[in-house]
């Protein structure tokens, strides 16, 4: 394993994120007050869910570790690692370094870069080849990519650029007012999605290297919804119906997915 570091790093990414990720997921309302920073436990228990997520990607990614195949994937983990670091940077006088779970962040965040500067370098070094002889992306999916990018890619935009009080960011979508250092936080983790299907969008066209990339990505789906749908309590949908969109985000992806895998394969 230590001949290949690159995939090394992206299992200790899997690791890592995982005990952060079940920490915070399932423990949100005790950890939420010693958190890195200011949230609530549903900002905590979403977060929770990133990490999660993050955790399944980077195993299956991993697992998998053909470079035709998981990519798109690493590309993801690579710039959401490389987004929250530039969060902390800037929001360093933010920081409560007060609990042991504060400190885990960081160094999940570290443990990210480093398997972001490794591997990209191992990309620079190899130049893999992509994925050929197999089926290919209709001009629809291509579509779809391109759809998914713009929307995602402009709520990431959004979210890195705004002061608080614009619209949407007084709990008119997420249900709770965020402070600028978690509305950033949600920014890149959009960004990230969005810019890793680029390559869906203007270069890649194998079925297989989409379907892995989709079947590592459904966690953030799947765990990211079921925290939503755990505090649909806060959620106000009469008097703010913007709520709704994210629900419907999520749902809208998600769901067709499942009969996508079901159809044709996670890409293996």
């Amino acid at each position: 394993m230590l001949s290949n570091p690159s995939r090394f790093f992206t299992y200790l990414n899997a690791l890592f994120y995982g005990v952060l990720g079940l920490s915070l997921y399932f423990f949100s309302g005790v950890l939420a007050p010693a958190f890195a920073w200011n949230v609530t436990p549903f900002m905590t228990m979403t977060i929770g869910g990133w990490c999660l997520a993050n955790a399944w990607l980077a195993f299956i990614s991993a697992r998998r570790w053909k470079w035709s195949l998981v990519y798109t994937s690493l590309i993801y983990l690579w710039l959401f690692g490389v987004g929250q670091v530039i969060v902390v940077i800037v929001f360093l006088d933010k920081l409560k370094l007060g609990h042991p779970i504060a400190w885990l962040y960081l160094a999940v965040l570290a443990v990210n870069l480093v398997t972001a500067l490794i591997g990209i370098a191992d990309w620079l070094r190899t130049r893999p080849q992509r994925e050929s002889g197999a089926e290919v992306m209709r001009p629809s999916h291509h579509v779809y990519a391109a759809l998914f990018s713009v929307v995602v890619g402009f709520l990431g935009i959004y979210a890195v650029s705004v002061q608080i009080g614009a619209p949407g960011t007084n709990g008119g979508i997420f249900p709770e007012v965020m402070s600028l250092f978690t509305l950033r936080s949600f920014g890149v983790f959009y960004l990230s999605i969005s810019l890793a299907a680029f390559p869906f969008v203007f270069w890649e066209k194998s079925l297989k290297t989409v379907l892995s990339h989709a079947y590592a990505s459904f966690a953030l789906i799947l765990f990211v919804s079921i925290a939503a749908f755990v505090n649909i309590g806060l959620f106000d949908f009469a008097h703010k119906p913007g709520g709704l969109i994210y629900f419907a985000a999520y749902l809208i992806v998600g769901i067709p997915l499942l009969f996508t895998f079901q159809k044709h394969g996670t890409g293996v």
